[in-house]
């Protein structure tokens, strides 16, 4: 047994997604003395999900050696005290605690006389402070905050401003919002027990703000982001009081040996496989419930919402009766599901449990309307490092052309963190992109096998394009004969310009940023998300978060067992997308560190080659799935869009602008495009998706849509489920029994400038008879109907005005961006020849960004800009390169390597 983890981190028990487990909250080291990694071992269920890949871990412990170096000390202290209307600091210094209580509370009383006496502000860094209510117990482990800023009061005395460092992955230019969240909750609890503590000098107050330093941009450069802790403090405290009271109910004792197990089987697991994966007692509980001799168990194995569980118990019972299923096998299903399955349960969930009963996949019966495996796409994998945000090991891309696909081509790179290492796999993007336009084989797909290979890609190309727009500034300013200079007023180092193709490739990821507030736009494909809106597989909805995992499935003649697939899937050491398993992770860092470059190589390319082979059975899968008549009409709207992506590239205007980054005035332009674009997908996914279109009709809150039943032929009379379509309406017929109408070789589907026209489609009025049953339907084209047949009727009205065929609807194109993209008719010389008119189309950045050099040097010059201005500015853009990104970090600012703590998990850093 250790001492009391009371403090360390275990003071992340606040924000774990794990909080509201009984059995997680009431295994916490300060209640039994041991790890959960500890524990997991002890009770025979070693946890082997849940650890840190040695990268990720040297990277995070890297990034918290620069929130406390030299190098960045000032900047961190001024920017937070600036961020709070604090008065400008006389000087800044830095002091280190050691991680030692007796040191912390020495600090921060020099500290405190150095904000009193001369208005010194102290960053104080590696403190250690009692846990909340536990300063007098001896063996409990202290709060562990990665720094502290004091400084001066107004009034007299000081201010404590408790900070932490958190290396969170910035995914196209923004830190996700769960993450910051559990980062200031940790900064709370450093708060909240600084707050109580007793040698807290007489006249420190804690502020009520809080620091967390976060990576800038894609580099390690720290920034200070600051926000209001009041809630966060209620929160931990309640936490805090919670385990006290929990401690009080041991009786101060921690369960033994022996009695581990009983306990453990004592409390309540609120099992989710999505979540838990990352708690070292994830193996124990899933165990618990694959022993479970009742079948019911199955439900919360594969994570159905405990709200739903009722509602398809009758429906595993019927299926697997009690007591005949052995602890790792399910038994096939010897009933149709539509038989038995619940009409309140969502169709998703409903194909899940069928699919694990069963052991057979359940596919949704939709057509293809995908681009993937076309002419003009472009396959890419690669593989990712822990030990960088934008990291890459190794990348292959083929593209496919008008006679099919080309062989893969595969580059393993030496140096993965490396900006070089970033433009080189855009390069190879860039080219496959160019010879697919030089082929004019229509507009471009990417396909990757994940969406965190999109947002690698996006990202990566989000900072070089940053770097790029500097560039223009800075070369701007040496050309005027200014010196280069940061936003903060550094020395800056000018980089190598993008290629061309390079800018191509970086210019489409943007462009795919852009799109991605557009439902009908596709320039980058998730092939996974693809392939499970065709098949649904049996398991843990999780698992199918992998791509292999759903070709499994999908590839399936005879039934499977979900727990052995589960667990042979978890078991590889490959992965399907971007990031590794931990142990290839740590196999290849191994490698890369001891610099043997035959290993290093032979391991990354095994992983290009597993994702390789993932890919090729993803597609030879859809390969053999219908593909629906709208698919040509997604590639015309996607072909649209990219007319005005290259016209940005042709002109070199507003090419490198992220979405994140455009005028305010152009965003709230784009209002009603991205309404005019909902709606066309909506419509077209309803004419092509049976299911969608099912639901969605007898969804109560969609006014256009009903479900409708055949009860009469001569005249033909509808049972119609809707209040909204009555008698008068003017309804169009998009799927009988499931199928789609516009599947149909009779339907004609028309290419407009600007809309589709679809015709030969039953379209007519609705009209009441006096005393009979049903509405009368009219339409001028009458499909062959049986009376029980089930219709999903759509209001004609929502297509548009009726049409003088009386068989026709419309679907209105969206437009496209005229707003801050050149137009058609600009040109090279357009913009040269009328600057005013053409400012926000068709403005090459070389231009813009010597417009802002010119701006920014005047602001300096008036003193507005950092260093000067008080409070310093934040660039919100954080694109400057800066001194040194491509050179060596500061000396002592690597640590040496370590193992990560046991007591930590995935869940500490992310």
């Amino acid at each position: 047994m250790g001492g009391l983890q009371s403090g360390g981190g275990t003071s992340a028990v606040a924000a774990s997604a794990h909080a509201g487990c009984e059995r997680f909250r009431l295994t916490d080291p300060f209640l039994t003395r041991r790890t959960r990694k500890a524990l997991a071992a002890q009770v025979g269920h070693p946890d082997i999900t849940a650890g840190i890949p040695e990268a990720r871990w040297m990277r995070a412990i890297t990034f918290e050696s620069l929130v406390h170096s030299e190098r960045f000390v000032s900047e961190l202290l001024t920017k937070t005290v600036g961020q709070l209307d604090l008065p400008r600091p006389e000087a800044v210094r830095r002091r280190d605690c050691h991680g030692d209580v007796a040191v912390t509370a020495a600090e921060l009383a020099r500290a405190h006389a150095k904000a009193t006496s001369s208005g010194e502000a102290t960053m104080v860094t590696a403190l250690a402070v009692p846990y909340v209510n536990l300063e007098d117990v001896s063996d409990a482990t202290a709060v562990q905050p990665d720094f502290a800023v004091v400084c001066p009061r107004e009034g007299g005395g000081s201010w404590l401003i408790m900070g932490d460092a958190k290396d969170y992955e910035r995914i196209r230019s923004r830190i996700d919002d769960g993450r910051m969240l559990k980062g200031f909750l940790q900064v709370a609890l450093g708060a909240e027990s600084a707050a109580a503590w007793s040698r807290l000098p007489s006249g420190m107050r804690v502020h009520r703000y809080g620091a967390l330093a976060v990576p800038r941009n894609a580099f390690l450069q720290p920034e200070a982001v600051v926000e209001l802790l009041d809630d966060h403090r209620v929160e931990v405290r309640m936490r805090a009081d919670e385990r006290l009271e929990a401690k009080a109910k041991l009786g101060g004792s921690s369960p033994g040996e022996e009695e581990l197990s009983a306990y453990l089987a004592h409390l309540t697991a609120a099992f989710d496989p999505h979540s838990c994966v990352t708690c070292n007692l994830f193996a124990y509980c899933r165990q618990e419930l694959r022993a479970d001799d009742d079948p019911l168990a199955v439900l919360a194995e594969i994570g159905i919402d405990r709200f739903s569980r009722p509602a398809v118990a009758g429906f595993v019972s019927g299926l697997v009766p009690q007591n005949t299923v052995a602890p790792n096998t399910v038994a096939p299903s010897t009933v149709a599901p539509s038989t038995v399955a619940p009409s309140t349960v969502a169709p998703s969930t409903v194909a899940q449990v069928s699919a694990t009963i069963s052991g057979l996949p359940q596919w949704a019966g939709r057509l293809r309307t995908d681009p993937c495996g076309s002419a003009g796409t472009i396959d890419l994998v690669l593989v990712k490092s822990d030990g960088a945000a934008l990291g890459v090991h190794g990348v292959a891309v083929r593209k496919v052309g008008a006679d099919g696909p080309d062989r893969w081509v595969r580059r393993v790179f030496s140096d993965p963190h490396s900006p070089i290492t970033r433009r080189a796999v855009m390069r190879m993007l860039g080219v496959a992109i160019r010879e697919i336009q030089e082929a004019g084989l229509g507009p471009v797909h990417l396909v990757v096998p994940d969406r965190p290979t999109a947002d690698l890609l996006a990202t990566a190309a989000d900072s070089l394009a940053g770097i790029e727009l500097s560039r223009l500034r800075w070369q701007h300013d040496l050309d005027s004969g200014r010196p280069a200079l940061t936003f903060d007023g550094e020395p800056a180092t000018l980089p190598d310009p993008l290629l061309a193709d390079e800018r191509l490739a970086v210019s489409f990821l943007l462009e795919e940023d852009r799109a991605r507030a557009m439902s009908l736009r596709s320039p980058v494909v998730d092939m996974r998300a693809v392939m499970a809106s065709h098949v649904t597989p049996g398991g843990p909805a999780v698992d199918a978060g992998r791509l292999d995992y759903l070709v499994t499935w999908a590839e399936a003649a005879d039934p499977l067992d979900h727990r052995q697939v589960s667990d042979a899937i978890a078991a590889q050491p490959e992965t399907p997308g971007a990031r590794l398993s931990n142990s290839a992770s740590d196999e290849i860092h191994r490698a890369l560190n001891d610099k043997d470059t035959a290993a290093y190589e032979s391991l990354v390319k095994a992983a290009l080659d597993y994702r390789i082979g993932v890919i090729e059975r993803a597609q030879s899968v859809l390969d053999r799935l219908p593909i629906s008549r709208l698919r040509d009409v997604h590639r015309v709207l996607e072909g649209d869009a990219q007319e005005v992506w290259g016209r940005r590239v042709a002109l070199q205007a507003s090419d490198l602008v992220r979405f994140s980054r455009t005028h305010r005035s152009w965003r709230n332009s784009q209002v009603d495009m991205l309404d005019a674009d909902r709606k066309c997908f909506d419509q077209l996914t309803c004419l092509a998706d049976a299911s969608i279109a099912r639901d969605r009709a007898a969804d109560a809150g969609i006014r256009e849509l009903a479900l409708a039943t055949v009860i009469d032929l001569d005249p033909v009379r509808l049972e119609v489920r809707s209040r909204r379509l009555a008698g008068g309406s003017r309804v169009v017929a998009l799927h009988m029994n499931g199928r789609g109408l516009v599947e149909q070789p009779s339907t004609t589907i028309k290419v407009q400038k600007g809309s589709f026209k679809f015709g030969q489609l039953p379209v007519g009025a609705l009209s009441s008879i006096d005393g009979v049953e049903g509405l009368r339907w009219d339409p001028a084209v009458l499909p062959d109907l049986a009376v029980g047949d089930v219709l999903v009727l759509a209001d004609a009205d929502w297509f548009g005005k009726a049409l003088r065929s009386g068989h026709e609807i419309t679907v209105t194109r969206p437009s496209l961006d005229n707003q801050s993209a050149p137009k058609a008719t600009c040109t090279p010389d357009t913009y040269a020849a009328d600057p005013e008119s053409h400012k926000w189309c068709c403005r090459p950045h070389a231009i813009a960004e010597a417009e802002w050099s010119d701006e920014l040097a005047e602001r300096r010059a008036r003193g507005e800009l950092n260093p000067e201005v008080w409070p310093p500015l934040v660039d919100d853009e954080r694109f400057d390169v800066g001194p040194g990104d491509d050179e060596p970090l500061p000396e002592g600012a690597v640590p040496s390597p370590t193992p990560a703590p046991d007591r930590l998990t995935i869940d500490d850093l992310d």
